[in-house]
């Protein structure tokens, strides 16, 4: 698993894959930061952190459109899976390297706590520090989606859209059961509630540090992440 992380995570910056992303997202989260922190003189990150949620739904499938399936589409997937390396090895380690991006971009923002520390009395660290733990765990679960839509299909374009219309629909989702009144059917609101990521996300952006919705995120990344696994070996032995 450990090569696999290293050569994805070197593709990443040998190509511009890498830089993009880096760039749109340090662009947009930079002007997000100077609206809702500079020009309001606001040390709560949470509204910027809020924001970008939107910002990681549009472009993590940017990292994750190729992982598998342009390995798929060249063949060359042929030679991870008939190596002694596990489907699991090779998930994870794919898995890993995006979010090691996305670890690497969000890092760069700590250059905004030390702004906010420099011009204004940052009195809730342990706030900001939730922030920073939910936006990532959203971020992961992003990269776990577009695994499996990349798992999916050979062609990279189709995994990109196939991994925002599922990010896309899930926010739908949440939205349309909030809205549900339908007498009898309100077991619905409660059901797309507890799955929400986004429910749970905005928990940490209102500063509640939640065991259950931790484990929440991990789970669903180890859910999604198996069944990529379950994808790309029904097709090793479709193909063997």
């Amino acid at each position: 698993m450990l090569a696999i992380w290293k050569r994805e995570v070197q593709n990443y910056f040998l190509t511009s894959i890498g830089y993009v992303f880096m760039a749109i997202f340090l662009l947009v989260g930079g002007v997000m930061f100077f609206l809702a922190n500079i020009m309001s003189a606001s040390a709560d990150m949470s509204t910027m952190f809020s924001n970008l949620n939107y910002l990681f739904m549009l472009i993590v499938p940017i990292l994750t459109m190729k992982l598998l399936s342009e390995e798929k589409r060249n063949r060359s997937d042929q030679l991870l899976l008939t190596s002694p390396r596990s489907i699991w090895d090779i998930v994870l380690g794919k898995f890993f390297a995006a979010c090691t991006v996305i670890v690497a971009s969000t890092a760069v923002t700590l250059f905004y706590v030390v702004i906010l520390a420099c011009y204004s009395n940052v009195t809730y660290p342990a706030l900001i520090a939730t922030n920073y733990l939910g936006f990532l765990l959203l971020g992961f679960s992003y990269v776990a989606i577009g695994v499996l839509m990349s798992a999916l299909t050979e062609n990279q374009v189709s995994a990109a859209v196939l991994t925002l219309g599922v990010n896309f629909l899930l926010q739908i989702l949440e939205s349309v059961g909030s809205q549900l009144s339908v007498p009898g059917l309100s077991f619905i609101n409660t059901i797309l509630s507890w799955m929400s990521l986004y429910t749970r996300y905005n928990e940490f952006m209102a500063g509640v540090l939640s065991f259950a919705n931790i484990f929440y995120y991990v789970s669903f990344c180890g859910v999604i992440l198996f069944l990529a696994v379950r994808v790309i070996d029904k097709r090793r032995w479709s193909e063997g």
